[in-house]
């Protein structure tokens, strides 16, 4: 970014820093030779989403990071603050049902499916040789672990861990990413114009709330435990002639468990996030006895359910259908009564630019619990085809999650229907980009091979736009099918190939092939999760694509799951604030300006970054974006932080604001601010490439660049210079005196922004 592998680290640590060439290490102390020029700085931030081997298995937690991305989706409203709070209120339920559904399949592999039927089956444990003193004879013999209750005990030790582990890793990453407190922005004479949310004092720093998540969450991981262990030792205590004390006491335990559920959806409830202010305060009653009060009940549920019951023998499955059943119907209704709270927010304010008319938040939402049924019955299904092989001694996982399975093939056929569809329309949008080049380069000699491959990337990338609609398909669909399993499940007690026998040959081969592929796909979907994140565990270039992901998934803060991937703006957008305001108070006397630029996501944290400065400061800044997902991306899907209103708001209230894009880039696009704004923000698109053929300037032909590497344009250099032009004020240099001010950020090309400073002998302007 910077144009020279000679580079200091000037502030900041090893996970985000800013970053000098050597020769400008000191630039503040030799002002004559900096009179009249930027002085260039980067900061990277690339250590946060893309750093260490251990950011690729947070995979696994991708489930919670795309719910936490649809609690940022919401439409933009006005004066409905009654259906925004119950529009989050949903959001972080469905992400408490995200939470059960992970334990609950960490109870069926450990519990149902290794301890209740593999370690009671003679014809199953025989074969594992380390369920030996777990296991049971032909006879219903065995040692001490061989009671089904002391089984199930000193399996949903593995449950509990993983519950553990998650806590762990959330209050960890926590401490190390999101802990820095933003600027303390003092009150202001000046009215705040700022159409955003992303402006508040607090919104950046979300501890209290997630702090509150946490233990609720935690609490209901130990709860879901308790619960699959103490259900099935009561079940057998209620029978006739049952014990009458062990019966009482799991009467009482069943009790406690609902009590302790009720209090965690309260929690939950209870209230959203403070952005208002910056809220230091915790709620340490709660985060301290929530999750240990769930603790001490599942270690008492685990003594009872070790207790001694010489006639009880593991039969059949544990009662996994009721509990993913009620699951899946919970998700199903809180998806439905979030799609009713934002389309009614939508109806406020409608835009058309606004991702599936405001539907996105509850599309996205549904996509999470979809993936949330992947890797549970996809884990389901592989640990189970492990443990029996193809002997066919136990029964298997739940019926649910087979019915679930059994959906998945009509579900590819339809996203096979939808890629067929646009793979028509880019060929028909290729072939109007061919007629197209006699226009964008006249007088050129065309080459048809040449202008195919020009008309085909400018034509992908602007498939970008059609996403809104796949995703809106796929997600209705999503929602159809797992109805019609759901149903299917409860309707019958059988598997559905099982369920379609006396029905027409075709229909029950199709329900067959159906069951089998769906069941194959599944745990090749599971299989494909792990597999990537330990070749990116391993894989520097891996992990960068994965952190391409985390770019936009982690940018926000973590306010519907805490489990979710650290927001890294949570420390970046700090950083960047404090670099900025530190520049323009140091230099005050002289009038300190800043260009700050960015390109793709380091644009969105300019942009976030300048929000948060107060009005006067940031009249003193200008920006330059490039490869810009603010409106394409940010825009369409996240409107009541990135509508046309914010983005109007900050084109006002910065000095001055220019965009670049090309047509052949697939992330970056115009603002396409309203009226004479437009022009103001927008420059014509780039061509791309530079040249058709070969030409003076240049002899060989030409990269198509998309994406990347906008400063090889000499638009660049042109809007860059323009804007340190604006800014250069008519004031005198500072006396020698004065102390060297300090400089400010400037962002990285790919995964940061970029902001030049000048030296404070002359005004210093900043560009990049």
């Amino acid at each position: 970014m910077l144009g020279d592998p000679r580079t200091v680290r000037i502030s900041g640590d090893d996970t985000a820093a800013v970053f000098r060439r050597t020769e400008d290490a000191d630039a503040e102390r030799r002002p004559d030779d900096y009179r009249g020029k930027p002085v260039p700085e980067a900061y990277v931030w690339c250590n946060l989403t893309s750093g260490n081997g251990s950011r690729a298995l947070w995979l696994l937690l991708l489930p919670f990071m795309v719910v936490n991305l649809a609690h940022w989706m919401r439409p933009t409203s006005r004066h409905r603050k009654r259906l925004v709070r119950t529009y989050g209120l949903l959001v972080r339920l469905v992400g408490l049902t995200l939470t059960v559904l992970l334990v609950a399949a960490a109870c069926e592999l450990a519990l149902d499916l290794t301890a209740w039927q593999c370690a009671g089956t003679p014809e199953c444990a025989d074969d594992r040789a380390w369920l030996g003193f777990l296991a049971t004879d032909a006879s219903g013999n065995g040692g001490w672990w061989s009671q089904p209750g002391r089984r199930l005990a000193l399996a949903a030790l593995l449950p509990g861990a993983l519950t553990g582990l998650l806590w762990y890793l959330s209050h960890r990453t926590w401490s190390a990413y999101e802990s820095q407190q933003p600027l303390p922005q003092q009150p202001d004479p000046e009215e705040e114009t700022s159409r955003t949310a992303l402006g508040r004092p607090g919104f950046w720093y979300g501890r209290r709330l997630v702090a509150r998540l946490r233990a609720a969450h935690t609490a209901a991981g130990l709860l879901t435990v308790a619960a699959a262990v103490g259900t099935s030792a009561a079940r057998y205590d209620r029978r006739p002639g049952g014990p009458g004390p062990l019966d009482a006491i799991g009467w009482a335990l069943d009790a406690t468990l609902v009590l302790g559920g009720a209090v965690v959806v309260w929690v939950v409830c209870r209230r959203g996030r403070s952005e208002n202010r910056l809220d230091q305060a915790l709620d340490k009653t709660l985060v301290r006895w929530l999750p240990l009060g769930a603790l001490v009940l599942l270690a008492l549920v685990l003594l009872y359910a070790g207790w001694s019951r010489p006639g009880w023998r593991s039969e059949g499955r544990l009662p996994g259908d009721a509990t993913f059943g009620g699951i899946a119907l919970v998700q199903g209704l809180l998806i439905l009564g979030l799609a009713v709270v934002a389309h009614l927010l939508y109806r406020t304010s409608p835009d058309s630019r606004t991702a599936i008319r405001g539907f996105g938040g509850p599309a996205v939402a549904m996509l999470s619990c979809a993936l949330g049924g992947v890797m549970t019955g996809g884990g389901a299904q592989r640990v189970a085809d492990w443990l029996d092989g193809t002997q066919g001694s136990i029964d298997g996982p739940a019926l649910v999650l087979t019915w679930q399975a059994s959906v998945i093939p009509p579900l590819l056929v339809v996203v096979a229907v939808l890629c067929g569809w646009f793979g028509f329309r880019t060929v028909q949008r290729k072939h109007r980009e061919m007629a197209r080049m006699a226009v964008d380069y006249p007088d050129e000699r065309k080459d048809s091979t040449r202008t195919r491959r020009i008309a085909g990337t400018r034509a992908r990338a602007a498939l970008t736009d059609r996403a809104p609609l796949l995703v809106g398909i796929i997600s209705a669909v999503t929602l159809l099918l797992g109805a019609a399993a759901l149903t299917g499940a409860w309707m019958s007690d059988e598997v559905p190939g099982q369920a379609a026998d006396g029905m027409p040959d075709v229909l029950e081969g199709a329900a067959q092939t159906s069951q089998a592929l769906g069941s194959w796909l599944i745990g090749f979907g599971f299989i494909l999760f792990v597999t990537w994140g330990r070749r990116a565990y391993k894989d520097p270039s891996a992990r960068r694509t994965i952190g391409i992901l985390w770019d936009v998934g982690t940018f926000w803060p973590r306010a519907a799951h805490p489990f979710a991937p650290p927001c890294y703006a949570e420390r970046a957008v700090p950083d960047l604030t404090w670099r900025m305001a530190s520049w323009t108070r140091a230099t005050s006397a002289t009038g300190g300006r800043l260009v700050l630029s960015g390109h793709s996501q380091g644009s969105v944290l300019a942009a976030a970054a300048a929000w948060q400065l107060r009005p006067s400061v940031r009249r003193r800044v200008a920006l330059l974006t490039y490869g810009s997902p603010l409106e394409r991306l940010y825009g369409r899907w996240f409107p009541a932080h990135f509508g046309p209103a914010a983005l109007s708001s900050l084109h006002r209230e910065v000095d001055c604001w220019r965009n670049l894009y090309r047509t052949t880039d697939p992330i970056g696009g115009p603002i396409q601010l309203h009226g004479d704004c437009g022009p103001q923000v927008d420059r014509p698109a780039l061509k791309d490439p530079l040249a058709y053929g070969r030409t003076e300037e240049h002899p060989l032909p030409a990269p198509i660049l998309g994406h990347g590497d906008y400063q090889a344009d000499p638009a660049f250099a042109e809007e860059r210079a323009r804007l340190l032009a604006r800014l250069k004020p008519e004031v005198p240099s500072p006396r020698p005196s004065e102390t060297p001010a300090e400089t400010p950020e400037a962002v990285p090309e790919s995964p940061a922004t970029e902001d030049l400073t000048p030296a404070p002998a002359d005004p210093p302007d900043t560009a990049a």
